[in-house]
């Protein structure tokens, strides 16, 4: 693991209790992204970046989950929610941008609100891409980069720049059947899949 993914490491571990406490302010249209998005899963599901689990409710019963974050006091949480929901998953440690899974493991990956905090979102959407089948979807929601000021000034100072996830999910490959944008357009969404 390089310095800046242990970095990373350290502060998801760190944020882990609050991003449990924080579920209480998700507003209704996130809620209802997360609903929307999970619906969509099929068969073996790979969710990157799980965090707390917050998504485990909306998933349907018959998908397969397997489900991965840097953080090991995230997928506690995250292991915590399943346990309580009744729901069999498995859950694993690893890196977005380093995938421990055979090419073409998935049906469906679902990744939300992750991408923004990853060093190098085309290597973890590439990861993704190979590990989908052919036909296989890719569902996200991430926040966008600020294109306006004052906000641009921010997004220059950031230690990982913010790209719009379509296009990043174009270079890697897939092909976007829907698009749109949330929250005054700071969050994108994305249905997209391996042709």
């Amino acid at each position: 693991m390089d310095a800046r993914t242990e970095h990373t490491r350290r502060r998801w571990n760190r944020m882990a209790a609050y991003r449990e406490h924080g579920e209480r302010f998700q507003t209704p249209a996130m809620r209802r992204t997360r609903e929307i998005l999970c619906a969509g899963a099929r068969g073996e599901t790979l969710e990157v970046a799980v965090g707390t689990g917050r998504n485990l409710p909306h998933y349907p019963p018959q998908v397969r989950l397997t489900a991965i974050d840097l953080s090991p006091e995230m997928l506690g949480r995250a292991r915590e929610r399943a346990e309580e929901l009744g729901m069999a998953a498995r859950f694993l440690e690893g890196d977005a941008r380093k995938l421990d899974f055979p090419d073409r493991s998935f049906d469906t990956v679902l990744c939300t609100l992750a991408m923004c905090a990853v060093p190098d979102q085309f290597g973890a959407l590439s990861e993704m891409y190979r590990v989908l089948v052919p036909g296989g979807r890719l569902l996200m929601v991430d926040h966008v980069e600020y294109a306006r000021f004052p906000g641009r000034l921010v997004e220059r100072r950031r230690e990982n720049l913010r790209r719009l996830p379509r296009e990043v999910a174009v270079e890697a490959g897939f092909e976007v059947g829907h698009h749109d944008r949330l929250f005054l357009g700071l969050v994108e969404r994305v249905v997209a899949h391996r042709p």
